[in-house]
């Protein structure tokens, strides 16, 4: 299976036009984020992914999150995406993104969705909600699942970056704390690439796992 370069740093863009997602996704990429995952909740959403990978080849991965179908895979595929992020673990989902030669960060929870998501074919497995959770908990999950590489999202801040490194993360995904939807309708971009290198400057300076 194919699959682009992930940072240590998903930007999660959810926001309610495909306008303000392309712009958002350009001052993401250039403060210097790698990975930009467009939520399909968001009205436009493959329209925005299209373009987005055009702007950005070369020079960010652009995926489709919220994944839930395979026909959602089948949308996001042709619209470009290069990557998948889902909320939950569903087989058919994973098989379908398979076939389709499409990396999949897998959302779970529980040991028992963690390990279907990485048996099942996730290139990375999503621990989501991860404010439930907490450092702690992924660091007693790792424990007996020392091989899957998992990407805490839900409620990461800058502040926490260090601390989920520590517990064994591989990245972390981040949505409202890097792209606040108020500070985009005001268009303040000078806040949103300030907010980026944060959370670059946290992850550049985190203890991350080897390998």
């Amino acid at each position: 299976m194919t699959s682009p370069h992930l940072g240590r740093v998903v930007a999660i863009v959810r926001l309610p036009s495909p306008d303000a997602v392309v712009r958002a996704g350009h001052e993401l990429a250039e403060a210097g984020l790698d990975s930009i995952e467009v939520t399909l909740t968001t009205p436009g959403a493959l329209d925005a992914v299209a373009t987005l990978r055009a702007d950005l080849a070369g020079t960010c991965a652009v995926g489709a999150g919220s994944v839930r179908t395979p026909a959602d895979v089948t949308a996001a595929r042709d619209a470009g995406a290069q990557f998948l992020v889902t909320p939950t673990t569903r087989v058919e989902v994973l098989a379908e993104a398979a076939a389709a030669d499409l990396p999949v960060v897998c959302g779970a929870y529980t040991p028992t969705e963690i390990d279907v998501a990485w048996s099942g074919g996730a290139t990375m497995v999503k621990l989501f909600p991860a404010s439930l959770a907490g450092p702690a908990y992924l660091r007693e999950l790792l424990a007996p699942l020392p091989d899957v590489p998992v990407v805490p999202t839900g409620g990461v801040s800058p502040e926490s970056v260090a601390q989920w490194a520590a517990a064994g993360a591989v990245a972390v995904g981040a949505g409202s704390a890097l792209v606040n939807a108020a500070e985009v309708a005001a268009g303040d971009w000078p806040a949103l690439r300030r907010r980026a290198r944060t959370f670059l400057d946290a992850a550049a300076a985190a203890a991350w796992p080897a390998g």
